[in-house]
């Protein structure tokens, strides 16, 4: 009879957390709705396919794959459709270019080449050749050229590198992994600072030639939140064979790391990672990117959940209950820019379709959290 009652009480037990995990997906499902709904009502798919607008589509494709609404899906269509699924659209090689650039002739610039992600994401939805062939043709002719400087910018890891590994997975041609690593080694080179395991935004921020205002050395929470969740896409699609896994993988737990250490005790992380004074105050762009990338690491086996759930957690936490407004507002993004900035205001208005692509992000993976935990 003891033994009967054990077990009754194990099954109730067990019944309770399957329920709450249950209900917690439903607030999940229910969040990611209240805040793309909000976006896609006050702005229209047709607008450019330059990065900030590409990386709103690169968590609206990851709502789109947990909600299943294909209002979702058909919002992303019409945005690549609007850009005749292209990035920059010249047409001449020879004026194309990499440094930063809003033209048409930027087309070797990282921040016109994110949009093939999403573009590559709706292609496998519908496989048709022309939805990849301009990623194919820019990409390819990068490849061929001498040149290995083009991801210079800690934002650019997270633009271009999973274009990399996502056309390697469509045409199994083994250079686009091979310029990966180059570009990437090239990116370490002169911004990746290997004492904390964190990245400056770009070359012009590394210590002590730039400093924090207290002095300390200034990490740029939403840049080293690119680059977090960058290398967490390049993982999820890069061969388990590649010789150089254990390179990025490296670089993403170390990343973990120091993200861990920098969090503040209401969840967020400041704009200045290592420095809260700097500017003080929750941001969620980088908290997005940060929340996503352990939690993606948590769900696929690569970081311990019992040393890295509760920042997910409490990341989350602000990001459900403070950034999210009540109308579905995604707020406290800092805005465009490359820097912390003592003194500028983020507050509960500011908002910005990239910070909205990074909440969806990270609203998706805690979702398959709950959901692989709901199976145990």
């Amino acid at each position: 009879m003891k033994h009967y009652l054990i077990a009754i009480c194990l099954t109730a037990s067990l019944l309770s957390v399957s329920a709450q995990a249950q209900v917690s997906k439903t607030q999940i499902l229910e969040t990611i709705k209240k805040a793309n709904d909000y976006w896609q009502a006050n702005h229209k798919p047709e607008v450019r396919a330059f990065w900030d607008e590409a990386a709103y589509h690169t968590g609206n494709m990851e709502a789109f794959s947990i909600t299943a609404e294909e209002k979702y899906k058909d919002y992303s269509e019409r945005w690549a459709g609007h850009n005749q699924w292209m990035g920059a659209k010249s047409k001449d090689r020879s004026e194309w270019k990499y440094k930063y650039g809003e033209k048409d002739d930027y087309v070797l610039f990282g921040d016109w080449q994110i949009c093939f992600q999403t573009y590559i994401d709706l292609y496998h939805l519908n496989p048709e050749a022309h939805k990849i062939a301009r990623a194919k043709e820019v990409m390819e002719y990068q490849m061929s050229t001498s040149a290995n400087d083009y991801w210079w910018w800690a934002d650019g890891l997270y633009m271009v590198m999973p274009v990399m590994t996502k056309l390697y997975k469509v045409t199994g041609n083994k250079l686009y992994l091979e310029k990966l690593y180059e570009y990437f080694e090239y990116a370490n080179s002169i911004m990746y600072d290997q004492k904390t395991g964190l990245y400056y935004r770009d070359a012009k921020y590394v210590y002590p030639k730039h400093k924090s205002v207290n002095g300390k050395k200034d990490f740029w929470a939403r840049g080293d939140g690119w680059v977090f969740a960058g290398l967490a896409k390049v993982l999820k699609d890069l061969p388990s064979d590649d010789p150089h896994r254990e390179v990025y993988l490296s670089k993403y737990k170390k990343l973990a790391k120091a993200i861990l250490k920098s969090q503040q005790p209401e969840g967020y992380w400041t704009r200045s990672m290592l420095d809260k004074d700097h500017a003080p105050g929750p941001e969620t762009s980088g908290t997005s990117f940060f929340t996503y990338g352990l939690l993606w690491g948590i769900n696929n086996g690569y970081l311990k959940e019992k040393v890295y759930l509760g920042a997910a957690e409490k990341g989350w936490k602000y990001l459900s209950e403070v950034a999210l407004q009540q109308d579905g507002r995604v707020g406290y993004v800092q805005p465009i820019g490359e820097k912390a900035i003592p003194g500028q205001v983020v507050d509960a208005k500011s908002t910005a379709n990239f910070g909205v692509g990074a909440f969806l992000l990270a609203a998706a993976e805690m979702y398959r959290y709950l959901d692989n935990n709901s199976k145990k």
